[in-house]
């Protein structure tokens, strides 16, 4: 057997492959294995160990092995410190606030968010905890600015935004929060390390939810924080002593287990996604039965040339859009659909489709025609873009007629 030192393994593909696994020691296996327990041998004189620590498999709401796994991948393909796996996308956001942040303190966030963070933001943390968070139109540094006050403890952006795709610049945001003696959260979840990394552009933390592309495979939950640098480190640490093992956050070891399979495929899939997800966006932009298109990718989207600087590879797998008519007129071309599914959810192998209406509760902050003709959420699949520009042609002409 060579003794020559492992390669130092930096290339995002192969991290995919080779981060966080290993062979087995007990069977010989050579990728990591299942393991469904709760709790792990003691030894002998159990007295020097913390109940609650973290550091010794203990007790799998602590941390089990597949979770431990999952996690060097994650911190691998992010370039991070460390993380830390959670059972949902949203636990994870959760985390990261009630980690961060303590009663009195104030938050500068993204006014295009996943609509549990909105939730969280403007309801649940200013009622049970006296938070109190600014909404902002995050691509504009300028209003980042003007909205950090001195008890701005944190700020959290999304990009590429759900479901505008509106896109932020994280190292214009990062020094702009740091300046402030803040920390900065960006929930990646629609660019994936694949096509964004946010540590490297100055950001604190980052967040995922595994359930999405990191899984890609529409079969198991899980969210991630990890983090770098001094803060974001000790971030990741308090999230996993206190939103993991006081709270109950843990992921199962089945989905840890599942995530870290889909992971593996991870940058051949984001490869197939933006190129597919590029492919159906210029059919739609060009048809006049639709009423508008959102997606980095064309030249008519806000931020395409910030896009183009800050995404590597491709501008994702999301598209938002309308059929050029009312709310019935949406329904009828989602319901006339066969090859793409309507459904909730994102970054499966399959393309999903939700419509939803324009009176949203974050409507106000969205773009004129979002608020006019609602939009269609559009996760575009891996099937061939053939077949879906075929399928979204078809039903076009049920709802609206031939172009």
């Amino acid at each position: 057997m060579s003794t020559s030192p492992r390669p130092d393994l930096r290339r995002l593909a192969t991290l995919a492959i080779h981060a966080g696994n290993a062979v087995d020691a007990g069977s010989g296996a050579i990728r990591r294995p299942l393991v469904m327990a709760n709790s792990y041998a003691l030894p002998d004189d159990p007295s020097e160990i913390s109940w609650s620590g973290t550091g010794t498999p203990l007790y799998t709401r602590n941390g089990g092995a597949n979770q431990k796994w999952l996690e060097e991948k994650l911190a691998a393909l992010e370039g991070g410190a460390a993380a830390v796996a959670l059972a949902s996308g949203m636990a994870a956001i959760h985390a990261v606030l009630f980690a961060a942040l303590r009663s009195g303190d104030h938050v500068v966030c993204s006014d295009n968010t996943y609509v549990g963070t909105y939730r969280l933001l403007t309801e649940l943390l200013p009622a049970k905890y006296g938070i109190t968070a600014t909404l902002v139109d995050s691509s504009d540094p300028a209003a980042v600015a003007a909205a950090v006050r001195p008890e701005t403890r944190l700020v959290h952006v999304e990009t590429p935004a759900n479901p505008t795709t509106r896109i932020t610049d994280v190292a214009a945001v990062a020094e702009l929060a740091h300046a402030a003696g803040a920390l900065l959260s960006v929930d990646a979840t629609f660019a994936t390390p694949v096509l964004q990394r946010p540590l490297a552009l100055g950001a604190d933390v980052v967040v995922h939810s595994l359930t999405k592309y990191i899984n890609g495979h529409g079969d198991a939950m899980g969210g991630a924080v990890i983090g770098s640098g001094d803060a974001g480190t000790a971030l990741v640490e308090a999230v996993r002593t206190e939103a993991m093992v006081n709270v109950g956050g843990a992921i199962s070891p089945f989905n840890a287990w599942l995530i870290m399979r889909g992971s593996v495929t991870l940058p051949m899939r984001m490869r197939t996604h933006c190129a597919n997800a590029q492919a159906v966006a210029e059919f739609l932009d060009q048809d006049p039965r639709v009423a508008y298109v959102a997606y980095p990718g064309l030249a008519s989207h806000p931020q395409h040339t910030l896009a183009a600087r800050t995404l590597d590879g491709g501008f994702g797998g999301m598209v938002a859009f309308a059929v050029a008519g009312d709310s019935d007129t949406q329904n009828r071309f989602v319901a006339a659909l066969r090859v793409i599914t309507s459904a909730v959810s994102l970054g499966h192998d399959e393309s999903l489709i939700v419509h939803v209406s324009g009176d949203d509760e974050r409507a106000r902050f969205y773009p004129e025609e979002f608020r006019r003709y609602g939009h269609l959420r559009f996760s575009v699949g891996l099937e061939d873009p053939r077949d879906l520009v075929a399928d979204l042609d078809q039903a076009l002409t049920v709802a609206v007629g031939p172009a």
